[in-house]
């Protein structure tokens, strides 16, 4: 029998959406058979989130000082040890699982699979490559615990309403001392919705033109309560951090609403957003592969056209 567990993603306060899609993956492989490990310092109010996903049977719970920043080379052996009573360990396939997964993985001596979009049993499944344009189906060992990536973007998150057990656990894995967690930095100042889980995204490429003009990307997205992304080559040019880049070799993300501005639509930027919901460019040139694959698109001059709809929007 399938039992799957699957590592939380949060801020220290907050679970991040990729959890609950993680979980929606892991009910077509194991059903009820589901648990969530949270890994904290102080993780009470973090594990109580989890317990509260539909489908989850019991929250894992494991505090030590060590565990308050997620800092993969010291959650992998913990994750690892854990992971002798499962058949399957899910992590997201965002910046925080690609990181940590593989080193699981090594661990326990097993390969990774990554990028779960879709499962047709318990050891076979669907995951893109060639940057989206082909699907392939894969089948893992069953005589080995499966270490993967969920494509959280292919996944809705579950329902709330669970009432799932918590227990907490101690291991005895040995945290390496070679890392240790220094200081964050990031370009965002936390106020933005996190761009992999967002619902609606606002996006500048190139066409933008500079550092400064990306406060009308910032200003629209202000606005719409939306987080704020980029297109790869509006990171090349230093626009941005690239912490906002969108797409192959960025972020895959699938809100409800994006809007491109100034993206000429490059494949490596449209696999990145090929499950958003709405899909909204504006763009001066109307050969732009953007519209191509856009709901609604406005040939337009931008720096024309994106201060007139932030205005719309009222305060």
């Amino acid at each position: 029998m399938a039992e799957v567990l699957i590592v939380a993603e949060h801020d220290g306060a907050t679970l991040n959406a990729s959890t609950a899609r993680c979980v929606s993956c892991a009910e077509e492989i194991a059903g009820d058979q589901v648990d969530i490990a949270v890994f904290a310092d102080d993780g009470q109010a973090l594990a109580a989130q989890a317990a509260k996903l539909a489908g989850v049977r019991t929250v894992l719970l494991i505090e030590r000082a060590e565990n308050a920043h997620p800092v993969a080379a010291v959650l992998a052996p913990q994750l690892a040890a854990l992971a002798t009573n499962y058949s399957h360990v899910l992590g997201p396939s965002t910046t925080f699982g690609k990181d940590l997964m593989p080193r699981t993985a090594a661990l326990l001596g097993v390969g990774q699979l990554s990028d779960i979009m879709a499962v047709e049993s318990p050891y076979r499944f669907k995951r893109p490559i060639y940057a989206g344009n082909a699907i392939v189906t894969v089948e893992a060992n069953t005589g080995a615990t499966l270490v993967a990536t969920v494509r959280t973007a292919s996944y809705g998150q579950t329902g709330s309403g669970g009432a799932a057990a918590i227990e907490r656990r101690e291991t005895d894995a040995s945290i390496p001392a070679h890392t240790r967690f220094v200081e964050l930095r990031t370009a965002s100042d936390g106020s933005r919705p996190d761009l992999q889980s967002a619902t609606k995204i606002v996006s500048g490429g190139r066409g933008v033109g500079s550092g400064e003009n990306f406060a009308l990307i910032y200003d629209l997205a202000e606005k719409l309560g939306a987080a704020v992304g980029a297109s790869r080559a509006a990171v090349d040019a230093g626009y941005v951090a690239n912490d906002l880049q969108v797409g192959q070799t960025g972020k895959i993300v699938a809100p409800d609403l994006y809007i491109a501005i100034g993206i000429s639509g490059a494949i490596q930027h449209l696999t990145g957003i090929k499950d958003a919901g709405t899909i909204v460019a504006i763009n001066k040139d109307e050969d732009a592969p953007i519209f191509d694959v856009a709901d609604i698109g406005l040939v337009t001059d931008l720096f024309t056209a994106v201060p007139e709809l932030t205005d719309a929007l009222g305060d």
